[in-house]
C-alpha cells in the first residue's frame, strides 16, 4: 500500500525513524549480478547522518547487511533483504510532537489517514526511511553499469538563490564530493556553505535544487503514455521528503522559447543517431534516445526549525511549538545520494523491461 516502487525490480522499504532498523526489500534483481555489502555500503555512507557540521549530528553507521538474496558473492534471483540497525535515537527529543503537529510535517495527515502514528522522530515519514532506497539503489546502479555502463550522478546545483552551473555530460562524483554541500563548483559552494551555516545559527533552514544525469542510456528505454521514463522519474522524485518539484530537460524555462528555438535537431554521428542539443532532457515521448537524461529536483526547507512557531494541538486547541533534537538546516546534501538511488531504480526497471519486449 504505498511502500514499494517498480515494475520488474521492485523494491519495498520498511521501518520507522525510531524503531529497531530499517531496511527494504528488492525483488527482480536478475541472477548473477556480483554484490556484496562494500557495493552498497558506499552509497549509504554519502546518505548517512552526521557527516558534516551542515547535516543532522544524528551519528548513525547505517551499516548494511544482506540477510537474503545473495550466495558466494552473486545474487540468486531472490529476493535480497537488506537491514540497517537503528543505533541512535533520542526520542525524548520528540516528547511535544506527542501532542502537538508540527507546521509542515506529516504529523496531522498521518494522524487523519491511520489514526495513529509514531511521533517518534516522525515514524515512518522521517528522511531516515530513505536509507533503504539508498541501499536498494546501490543494487539497482551496479546492475544497470555492469549490464549497460550507465553512470548516475547528482549534484546540489541551487541554495536558495545560489546558483551553480554545470555541464551535465562531465560532472562527475568525486567533484560533488569534494564540498560538503555537494556542489561542484568550488567557489558557488562556498557561498552555498556560508548560507546554511548562517540559516543554521538563526535556527532556520534553506532549500534549493538537486540536479541529476544519467549517462549511458540506450535508444528505447521507457514506456508509452502512462510509464514515460519522465513520468516514472517525476514519481520517484516526488515521493523523496521534502521534494516539491520535477522538471526534465529545459522544464519550465522551455516555456519561454519558440518551437524552433526548443526543437532538438538530430544528426548522424558514425552509425549514431544524435541530437545537436538537448532539452529534452534525453527522452522524447517518454523513450530516451540516447542523449543524456537529466532533469532537476526542488527540495523546500527543513520544516523543523529552532524557532516557535503556531501550531494546533492533538486536542484541537491552539498552541505554540519549537523545534528541538537533531535536524538538517539543509536537506540537500544528503538528497544528492537519495535522488541518485531513486533515479538508479527508475532506470534499472526500464531497463529490465525492455530487455521484457527486445530478447531475442
Amino acid at each position: 500500500m504505498g511502500n514499494t516502487f517498480g515494475q520488474l525490480f521492485r523494491v519495498t522499504t520498511w521501518g520507522e525513524s525510531h524503531g529497531p532498523a530499517i531496511g527494504a526489500v528488492v525483488d527482480g534483481c536478475p541472477s548473477l549480478l556480483p554484490l556484496d555489502a562494500a557495493d552498497i555500503q558506499g552509497d549509504l555512507d554519502r546518505r548517512a547522518p552526521g557527516q558534516s557540521h551542515l547535516v543532522t549530528q544524528r551519528k548513525e553507521s547505517d551499516t548494511v547487511r544482506i540477510l537474503s538474496g545473495v550466495f558466494d558473492g552473486k545474487t540468486l534471483g531472490t529476493p535480497i533483504a537488506l537491514e540497517i540497525a537503528n543505533e541512535d535515537q533520542r526520542s525524548k527529543d520528540y516528547s511535544d510532537v506527542a501532542a502537538k503537529f508540527r507546521p509542515s510535517h506529516a504529523d496531522y495527515t498521518y494522524e487523519a489517514k491511520y489514526g495513529i502514528r509514531d511521533h517518534r522522530g516522525g515514524g515512518r515519514t522521517s528522511a531516515r526511511e530513505t536509507a533503504g532506497r539508498v541501499a536498494a539503489g546501490a543494487i539497482a546502479r551496479k546492475l544497470v553499469a555492469v549490464r549497460h555502463g550507465v553512470e548516475v550522478v547528482a549534484w546540489v546545483s541551487a541554495v536558495r538563490d545560489l546558483v551553480a552551473e554545470a555541464d551535465v555530460d562531465v560532472v562527475t562524483r568525486a567533484a560533488v564530493d569534494a564540498t560538503p554541500i555537494r556542489c561542484p563548483d568550488a567557489a558557488v559552494a562556498a557561498r552555498m556553505i556560508a548560507a546554511v551555516e548562517a540559516a543554521r545559527k538563526d535556527g532556520d533552514s534553506l532549500g534549493g535544487v538537486v540536479t541529476c544525469a544519467v549517462r549511458g542510456c540506450p535508444p528505447g528505454w521507457g514506456e508509452p503514455v502512462f510509464d514515460r521514463l519522465e513520468a516514472d522519474l517525476a514519481k520517484a522524485m516526488l515521493s523523496l521528503p521534502a521534494s516539491k518539484g520535477f522538471e526534465i530537460g529545459s522544464g519550465f524555462a522551455g516555456t519561454r522559447l519558440t518551437g524552433t528555438q526548443h526543437n532538438d535537431e538530430f544528426y548522424m554521428e558514425g552509425d549514431r543517431v544524435r541530437t545537436r542539443t538537448n532539452r529534452s532532457g534525453g527522452v522524447q515521448g517518454g523513450i530516451t534516445n540516447g542523449e543524456t537524461v537529466w532533469f532537476r529536483v526542488a527540495f523546500k526547507p527543513t520544516a523543523t526549525v529552532m524557532r516557535e512557531q503556531k501550531t494546533v494541538s492533538t486536542e484541537r486547541a491552539d498552541t505554540t511549538i519549537t523545534g528541538r533534537g537533531r535536524h538538517d538546516p539543509c536537506v540537500l546534501p544528503r538528497a544528492v545520494p537519495m535522488v541518485e538511488a531513486m533515479a538508479a531504480l527508475v532506470v534499472a526497471d526500464h531497463a529490465l523491461r525492455q530487455d521484457a519486449i527486445r530478447r531475442r
